[in-house]
């Protein structure tokens, strides 16, 4: 390596460095940069999440999630049609359901008459191409909001009765057309349940996306609002601890993803993403199965917030966020970018 000597760092000459490698040469343009890039977000990759709400009105908007709104049935048909054509292959349907609807136990989810059932059937007949994944949970249909069964004794969740209404609501939403079913409440057991009844019924085809490390984040807030599962303003927020997971550990969603897929998982999933992304990285590590990871609404909402503020520029943070979960070994993404950024891979 040359050595600068002090004569020469006051001249007009500066000799180069006896250097073998330079990294900077695969930075050095656009072309090169192109050419060495380790990892890209494809349209394929990405789920966007969609939120469907009963009867004919207008599209709603989401204070908390700029962009995106509640759709009928009608709505969410043409905002899919308009997906495919960015080449988005695959949405995943939220409900919102009527408050009158609701009871302790959710048993609106489970009756034949559930409208969601039809909007299923509906955008399976007009949207055949499209990939549905359905949400599997009681939060949109329990009056207290929780995704189960309150034990009137404990206060608690009751896993197993849960597990019960889940598996009837997971096989009515794969008879509906639904293409893929998504567990995200987090009680033990249910993905083997769930897989046992669907193959007695004889939806093998059926897949499921497994919640298999959902965790007790403070950034779920947004998709309450956006579900009406969240509490009334100024109350403290649900409590979800004793079913989904510590943010502070790691191993133990290793151990969840692993009894997933033992259970009959088709897809493993991380939730949140962008805060989880050594999990993200462990899981991928563990499985051969591939792995997926949702960027959730309060990821969603911070970027838009301080984009709004001018302390972020919305595209670049909001690429950037999605390249670290591609690099951290995610398959598929579920965020609600997806659009945006299948649209600008389009005009890129």
């Amino acid at each position: 390596m040359t050595v600068l000597k002090k004569s020469m760092i006051n001249s007009a000459y500066t000799p180069p460095l006896d250097l073998v490698r330079r990294p900077r040469r695969n930075r050095q343009n656009a072309a090169v940069r192109a050419l060495v890039r380790e990892n890209r977000i494809h349209a394929d990759d990405l789920v966007q999440p969609l939120f469907v709400k009963d009867g004919n009105g207008k599209p709603e908007a989401i204070g908390s999630m700029p962009g995106i709104e509640r759709l009928n049935i009608t709505d969410l048909i043409k905002e899919t049609t308009q997906l495919a054509k960015l080449g988005i292959r695959a949405v995943a349907l939220f409900p919102q359901i009527d408050p009158a609807l609701k009871d302790s136990r959710g048993q609106y989810a489970v009756t034949d008459k559930n409208w969601f059932f039809s909007a299923i059937r509906r955008l399976k007949t007009e949207a055949p191409e499209m990939l549905i994944i359905a949400d599997v949970a009681l939060d949109p249909y329990t009056d207290h909001g929780h995704d189960g069964i309150l034990d009137p004794a404990t206060g608690d969740i009751a896993n197993d009765e849960t597990v019960h209404i889940l598996t009837n609501y997971a096989t009515a939403l794969a008879r509906a057309g639904a293409d893929m079913v998504a567990p995200s409440d987090m009680m033990d057991g249910r993905i083997g349940a769930i897989r046992d009844e669907l193959d007695h019924e004889g939806l093998t085809q059926t897949s499921i996306l497994a919640y298999a490390a959902k965790f007790a984040s403070a950034y779920y807030g947004p998709f309450r609002e956006a579900v009406g599962s969240a509490k009334v303003k100024g109350t403290p927020p649900l409590d979800k601890r004793t079913y989904q997971l510590d943010p502070a550990n790691l191993r133990e969603a290793l151990l969840e993803a692993r009894l997933d897929e033992d259970q009959g998982a088709d897809i493993l999933m991380v939730k949140p993403a962008g805060l989880y992304l050594d999990v993200i990285s462990m899981v991928r590590t563990a499985t051969t199965l591939p792995v997926a990871a949702y960027q959730v609404s309060g990821e969603y909402a911070q970027i838009h917030a301080a984009a709004k503020s001018g302390w972020l520029d919305l595209e670049k943070a909001r690429d950037e966020s999605l390249l670290a979960i591609k690099r951290a070994g995610a398959d598929i993404i579920l965020t609600y970018f997806a659009r945006d950024v299948a649209k600008s891979l389009q005009t890129s």
